[in-house]
């Protein structure tokens, strides 16, 4: 009997993070769907998040008419939800296409389509106020 050989898959599993927001995409070839938490992305609200989500297909083009992308997010709040799933996709679309002058132009438009923004929230320190960097104020007088 002989060995299966390992085909290449059409499906592509791509992470993005932003902050303490976590998206998943789970990209495949099909009608050009785009579904973020099982919503049409063209319901996904607030406006400036739906704006930031279709950034990445809109620059694709009419290459990304032809895959079917389903995110999962969770974490964090409603802008870097938007921003970790931005990534995912554009990363999803990429892996998928495996074109290089894509990721030139995604690189070009936006470093953080592909690249993620590691920056997040300074912890508050002992003994101090509500923020990070928040003292009491001292008065000598």
């Amino acid at each position: 009997m002989a060995k299966k050989q390992k085909q290449k898959s059409d499906v592509v599993l791509t992470s993005g993070k932003r902050k303490t927001a976590i998206a998943r995409a789970f990209a495949r070839p099909g009608k050009g769907i785009v579904l973020v938490n099982n919503k049409p992305i063209a319901i996904y609200t607030p406006e400036f998040a739906r704006l930031r989500l279709e950034e990445p297909i809109l620059i694709a083009g009419e290459l990304a008419k032809g895959f079917d992308i389903n995110v999962d997010v969770r974490g964090g709040g409603w802008s870097a939800q938007a921003e970790a799933a931005r990534l995912a996709i554009a990363k999803a679309i990429v892996q998928l296409t495996n074109s290089k002058e894509l990721k030139k132009t995604y690189l070009d438009y936006d470093r953080h389509l592909l690249v993620a923004d590691t920056r997040y929230k300074e912890p508050r320190k002992f003994g101090t106020h509500s923020r990070a960097r928040a003292k009491r104020q001292k008065s000598y007088r």
